[in-house]
């Protein structure tokens, strides 16, 4: 009876991949367990399907036909193989996870539905691999997965089956794919260590560039602010000598628009000194000496810076006149004069000798 039930009243059970379990026998009184589905058929009919907890069958009549886990159940992919888009045979085995949703459809829909399910899961893996090149059946393994998933489902629905994911465990390939591969790879890598390398020497140069650059920038400007620095002294060097210049020629000219006499005088003589010392120095330094063409005569020399003198003499004189200077003045300019003659001609004497004592050293030095 056991065995006649398992067969559904066929003389031998067909020959399937997946061993069907032994069926629980009639005992009036049963336990339907957690998470099973039991298909009860009564004369050889579909009556009912059993809920887990107690059932009660009626003896001789009702018989259990189907025993329906309705557990999430892992099925393994036997190793195939597969050809990719670019002629590359591949060896592929996975692991196809399922569940059954419908134990009706489970039991009348197909044969068996486990078997049904793993050789559409072959037949779709190797539709799907030969879409793929093998570059992106190793890196699309996901979409892989999930299109192998999608398509199992759209036919599995009628068998009251759900298939919730399929899982590539490996994949073989060639030896000498697998050796180009290597190869590949290692080129990859190396062209990347390359690359960083020369990256590498291209940041340093354009640090050490930028670095020179920085350098002489702030060179530059140190030496500008340095510059600036001597310019500003210089500056206020020349501005501090202008103004102690211009304090003393008030002072002079103050004096001399007061009218002492004895302050102009003293002005006239200190040119027709330097005017002499002047060439006493060319004389005295350098190798090369410039004098006038009447250096034989002394006298003449001295009269020239005498005439100096007496020129700017005539000069302030000539202002004093414009000026109207009082008669009481004038009357003792004559006695002021003869002094300041007397005066001079001693000067003229001591700066005649001094000329002549400057050019007696240099005949000697020569």
């Amino acid at each position: 009876m056991l065995g006649s039930g398992g067969s559904s009243g066929s003389s031998s059970p067909p020959s399937t991949y997946f061993q069907r379990p032994s069926l629980p026998a009639n005992t009036i009184i049963r336990f339907v367990p957690q998470q099973t589905a039991w298909v009860v058929e009564t004369m050889g009919k579909f009556n009912r399907i059993l809920q887990p907890g107690l059932a009660i069958l009626i003896p001789f009549l009702d018989r259990i036909a189907y025993v329906k886990s309705l557990k999430e159940a892992a099925m393994e992919i036997p190793s195939q193989s597969a050809i990719t888009a670019d002629n590359v045979t591949l060896e592929l085995d996975g692991v196809l996870y399922t569940r059954v949703f419908d134990a009706y459809k489970a039991s009348y829909g197909v044969e068996d539905a486990e078997y049904a399910i793993s050789q559409l899961a072959q037949t779709t893996m190797r539709s799907e691999i030969g879409r793929l090149t093998l570059d992106h059946v190793l890196r699309e393994r996901a979409a892989l997965n999930t299109n192998i998933t999608e398509a199992i489902n759209e036919a599995a629905r009628d068998w009251g089956v759900v298939c919730l994911r399929y899982e590539i465990r490996d994949i073989h390939a060639p030896d000498g794919v697998v050796a180009a591969m290597h190869r590949q790879v290692t080129a990859e890598r190396s062209k990347r260590a390359e690359i960083l390398d020369s990256e590498g020497q291209r940041q340093s140069a354009i640090n050490i560039a930028e670095g020179r650059k920085q350098s002489v920038i702030l060179a530059s400007e140190a030496l500008k602010s340095e510059q600036i620095n001597i310019a500003s002294g210089d500056a206020e060097a020349i501005l501090v000598r202008a103004q102690a210049t211009a304090k003393g020629i008030d002072a002079v000219a103050q004096s001399m628009r007061e009218g002492q006499e004895n302050a102009r005088g003293a002005v006239s003589l200190s040119v027709a000194e330097k005017y002499v010392e002047a060439f006493g120095n060319l004389a005295k330094q350098g190798t090369a000496v410039v004098v006038p063409g009447n250096v034989g005569d002394m006298s003449g020399m001295i009269a020239s810076a005498m005439a100096v003198y007496g020129k700017i003499s005539e000069s302030q004189a000539q202002a004093q006149a414009q000026k109207g200077i009082v008669d009481a003045s004038q009357n003792q300019q004559p006695e002021e004069k003869k002094d300041q003659a007397s005066n001079v001609t001693g000067k003229t004497d001591e700066v005649a000798k001094s000329v002549l004592q400057g050019f007696e050293e240099t005949r000697r030095k020569r």
